[in-house]
């Protein structure tokens, strides 16, 4: 709805212009009303309005100095000029004005709807150009700054970008913060959009994490840590009930050469705020003093234990991390010590995996690190590593699959029971069965035929354990509708039949 402001000295009018009109229906409502230019200017240096219909000929300032004075502080203002009489000098001057229209009383319905139509008409085209031009102003902004720390444009082409919009970092030095805000809100963004708009000296962004970018460009080293310090406190006071902020600091550095170093630090150090969810704000300075403390009982060259998961060599992957944890410079290390050494570990896994992008990364880590806080001793954290490589590998090995034979492979943990064949699967997945057949044995290192009849095979056998169900139902349940098939198949892949097997357990 835009916003009207009726002005006229006679009573009467200001009543029938509300009521002559559905001002609803058009997009429009009356804000505010008064009997003269003065009262109106003052109430509209408090609330501006979109459009102003004023009489031309009032006491105390005229319809025309007051659009005048109105201009001044809102010159986007419509106005519509009502009169008595048909003045020219008047209508000139309106004119220079840029008045919207000038009517004479009384006033003719139809004119006066059309003319406040076009004016909404108008507005609308105004406020997407200015919606539009923000929108971009802000992808630019977002843009530049993110390739500036990532150390992707060079100082001259940064000054000469941010010029354009209107920015400057020209101080010697900068801080980047990341904001993780859980959820983060519509209003939350607003509200933090508008608080560092305020600080000259701070910019922000939202990057593709869903965080927020703080950074802060100071002259003084001292005072500028002390700024950062100040805007984080302030925008943690923005955080309504239910919300949780954590914030990541990265160190100090010369704004020219060094901004993509306090990026990335704040960057591990947000690392450091998952694997501890008890805390909110971290500073990159507080991981080098912890990290000095571990350096003698972390591994020296990461790079052999990388080859192993890469390369999916769990046996000696398992081995060389036994004789990790096996190695005399770890013996009496404290709890406390051994469980940071632990949530090394984890960082340098999930640092190993990021760039894989899987929905399972996340959940994977997570059940790394509730493995990892049970660690009190020793063998327990290399118990802890080698559940967590396995988990990794795995994943790295379903990952590089091709994502056709994967949608087969998880449609078939769903529906194995079904009569399953290549032919309806390329039919399902829109690719030649043959074609499939190949991608499948190259994928799993079996036929699709071997890899049906092992997985529905321990499949039953699960149920032979858990449940008191009967040989024939059990191979309906797996997807066999032949019990001699079944049984033949049973006794290939275990040694025995099925109630053999049964009656082993």
């Amino acid at each position: 709805m835009y916003k009207v402001f009726i002005v006229d000295d006679e009573p009467f009018i200001l009543s029938g212009l509300q009521d002559i009109l559905d001002w609803e229906l058009l997009g429009l409502t009356i804000t505010g009303q008064a009997e003269n230019g003065q009262e109106a200017l003052e109430q509209l240096r408090e609330a501006p309005a979109d459009i102003l219909i004023t009489d031309i000929s009032m006491p105390v300032m005229t319809g025309l100095e007051l659009i005048r004075a109105a201009q001044e502080f809102n010159p986007e203002m419509k106005a519509v000029v009502l009169s008595g009489y048909d003045e020219f000098k008047y209508v000139k001057e309106g004119l220079s004005l840029g008045i919207e229209n000038y009517l004479l009383k009384p006033i003719n319905l139809e004119e006066f709807h059309s003319t406040l139509e076009t004016i909404v008409e108008k507005l609308d085209v105004s406020r997407l150009d200015t919606e539009w031009s923000q929108y971009t102003n802000s992808v630019l902004k977002d843009n530049v700054l993110l390739r500036w720390l990532r150390g992707q444009i060079d100082a001259g082409e940064l000054s000469e970008r941010l010029g354009l919009l209107g920015l400057s970092v020209s101080k010697r030095y900068v801080q980047v913060a990341l904001i993780q805000a859980e959820p983060a809100t519509e209003a939350f963004r607003t509200n933090a959009a508008a608080l560092v708009g305020t600080h000259p000296s701070f910019f922000m962004f939202w990057d593709s994490d869903n965080d927020l970018v703080l950074i802060h460009n100071f002259g003084d080293e001292l005072a500028g840590a002390e700024g950062m310090a100040s805007m984080l406190q302030e925008i943690t006071s923005l955080s309504i009930s239910g919300q949780r902020l954590r914030i990541a600091v990265g160190a100090v550095a010369e704004a020219e050469q060094d901004a993509p170093s306090s990026y990335e630090q704040a960057k591990q150090a947000q690392e450091f705020l998952e694997i501890h969810p008890e805390r909110s704000m971290i500073y990159y300075e507080q991981l080098k003093d912890r990290k000095g403390n571990l350096e003698a009982a972390l591994p020296e060259d990461w790079s052999e234990y990388s080859k192993l998961m890469m390369s999916k060599n769990y046996e000696a992957l398992a081995e060389k991390l036994d004789a990790y944890t096996a190695d005399a410079s770890m013996e009496g290390l404290t709890p406390e010590l051994l469980r940071e050494i632990s949530l090394e570990w984890i960082l340098y896994f999930r640092m190993l995996i990021k760039d894989i992008r899987s929905e399972m990364e996340r959940e994977l880590i997570a059940e790394g690190l509730t493995a990892i806080r049970r660690v009190h001793s020793l063998p327990g954290l290399s118990a802890a590593l080698k559940q967590t490589a396995g988990s990794i590998i795995g994943l790295l090995d379903r990952e590089m699959k091709s994502p056709v034979v994967n949608q087969v492979l998880n449609y078939i943990e769903k529906s194995y029971s079904e009569d399953l064949s290549l032919k309806k699967l390329g039919f399902m997945f829109n690719i030649h069965p043959v074609y499939l057949g190949q991608l499948f044995h190259k994928a799993t290192g079996e036929s699709f035929a071997e890899y049906m009849n092992r997985y529905r095979i321990e499949r039953a056998k699960e149920l032979l354990r858990s449940t008191n169900q009967k040989v024939h139902e059990i191979a309906r349940n797996v997807g066999y509708w032949e019990m001699g098939y079944f049984y033949k198949q049973f006794k290939k892949y275990v040694g025995v039949s099925p109630t053999e097997f049964k009656g082993l357990l």
